[in-house]
């Protein structure tokens, strides 16, 4: 009964949220009070909540104090010539702009945090996918999958969690599946290669300068014209007499519209000279970044504690004014606010789950269902089972709870553990999308996404990107 509960549970939650009747907060709190009065524990749901509160409390911290941080060194310009570098290379272009998103998102995932990879991806990006209209789930999903596969370094989490729930060493299961995440990281760049064709095809292309131009010029063009519109012609550079008419009126597929009510704050990102830029303290802010993911990484402190401290810092160094360290943290107040909610409004999904042994349930009935017969392939289904499992439940659920069941069968067929531990990493890519990880929701909150809509369009490629990784594993004989 818990089982059929559990599995109704998620199913009601994502169907609400995907068909937006509901918004991710409140079917992350209402949902799981309601299954929890289902089974006959709504007494103990406060309990629950709590246990799951307690054991969420020091990510939403991290969260709230990482943002703050990030956000001060996005304001003073620390990130500005990474975005000039991308801009560069993307040119106005949609395709390279979705595969630069892919770069940059594994390029950032090296430091092994999801939600510092989405607010530094999101924040360079934005502006470009604002500015010439491009589908911003594109966004969020290249840059979910790119982190995904990138989460498995021994230090991101899931290959040490293998490691100590199956007692191996993390370099033995993470080494030798080097050449399969390779594979999987491959397929996440042509798959970005791919969508960014469908957008340029959909959008045109613009020069750089074209789109620089027409942000800073919006505000002219709208009091002389109702409605300006630069078209690409077959993903080619637009000519002066073609953007001539285009501004006189017609529009067509390959269209970007210029003249709604965005505010110049899309491109804030790319302005050389907003007022909170810091250019004297650019290295302290570069060293001071470099210490603090340095000091992560290494473990000097735990990651709330070092945000804390970091924020701390990087607000009274670089604004001394108490009402400007105010107006940063004003700033950025929407986006800690957003992404805490959603953190502790989880906490109560997955407290209902662990504490009514819903989750119990459904991993036992998932390991009986595998018939004897598939003994001999258990690293096989162990990396099948890794896609649904680490998308409904936590890493250390699965990792701890699920996995040393699974490497246990397997040893019984003659599998070692250490291949059923490689298979488990198969889902990283789609556990990152999962409405279970808080990064999840920096990612969609800075990018003003609807996590449905991010859900929808993800789920798919991102489990394909995993069925890449399997089948590349199972091909060079690593599973």
């Amino acid at each position: 009964m818990l089982t059929i509960l559990g599995f109704a549970m998620i199913a009601t939650f994502l169907v609400l949220i995907m068909l937006k009747k509901m918004s991710p907060i409140a079917a992350l709190v209402l949902i799981p009070a309601l299954f929890c009065v289902f089974v006959g524990k709504g007494a103990k749901l406060g309990d629950y909540v709590i246990d799951g509160v307690t054991s969420l409390a020091p990510t939403a911290a991290m969260l709230m104090f990482a943002i703050v941080y990030f956000g001060v060194m996005i304001d003073v310009g620390l990130f500005d010539p990474i975005v000039r570098a991308i801009l560069k290379f993307c040119k106005a272009d949609p395709l390279r702009i979705v595969v630069g998103t892919a770069l940059l998102a594994s390029i950032v995932s090296l430091d092994g945090d999801g939600s510092t990879t989405f607010m530094i991806t999101v924040s360079a990006m934005y502006p470009l996918y604002k500015r010439l209209k491009m589908s911003l789930v594109v966004m969020t999903g290249v840059a979910a999958m790119a982190n995904g596969v990138m989460n498995t370094l021994p230090w991101g989490g899931p290959t040490a969690r293998a490691a100590t729930a199956l007692k191996l060493d993390a370099s033995d299961i993470f080494v030798p599946m080097i050449p399969a995440l390779a594979v999987g990281l491959v397929f996440v760049i042509a798959l970005s290669y791919v969508l960014g064709r469908r957008e340029r095809k959909r959008l045109g292309v613009l020069t750089l300068d074209e789109a620089l131009v027409e942000g800073h010029a919006k505000e002219e063009v709208e009091e002389k014209e109702t409605e300006t519109v630069l078209v690409g012609a077959g993903g080619s550079g637009t000519s002066g007499s073609d953007k001539s008419a285009a501004r006189t009126g017609g529009t067509g597929a390959g269209a970007v519209a210029l003249g709604d009510d965005e505010s110049d704050d899309d491109m804030q990102g790319l302005d050389p000279n907003r007022a909170t830029l810091r250019p004297k303290l650019y290295w302290f802010n570069a060293l001071l970044t470099v210490a603090l993911l340095t000091a992560m990484i290494m473990e000097y402190l735990p990651i709330p504690v070092l945000f804390l401290i970091g924020a701390a810092l990087a607000l009274t160094v670089n604004f001394p004014r108490i009402p400007d360290q105010k107006a940063r943290l004003a700033a950025h107040a929407d986006n800690v606010l957003n992404v805490s909610g959603m953190v502790f409004a989880a906490a109560v999904f997955t407290g209902v789950l662990q504490g009514t042994g819903m989750v119990d349930h459904m991993a036992k009935w998932l390991v009986d269902v595998i018939p004897n017969s598939m003994g001999p392939h258990m690293a096989f289904v162990t990396g099948l089972l890794s896609l649904p499992l680490t998308y409904f439940m936590s890493n250390d659920g699965f990792y701890f709870g699920i996995l040393p069941v699974l490497a246990e069968a397997g040893q019984a067929h003659g599998v070692s553990s250490l291949e059923i531990a490689r298979a488990s990493l198969v889902g990283q890519p789609l556990h990152m999308s999962s409405p279970l990880v808080p990064a999840v929701y920096v990612l969609v909150g800075m990018a003003k996404v609807e996590f449905g809509d991010h859900t929808r369009f993800v789920v798919k490629w991102a489990a394909l990107t995993c069925l890449v990784i399997l089948a590349s594993g199972m091909l060079f004989g690593i599973i």
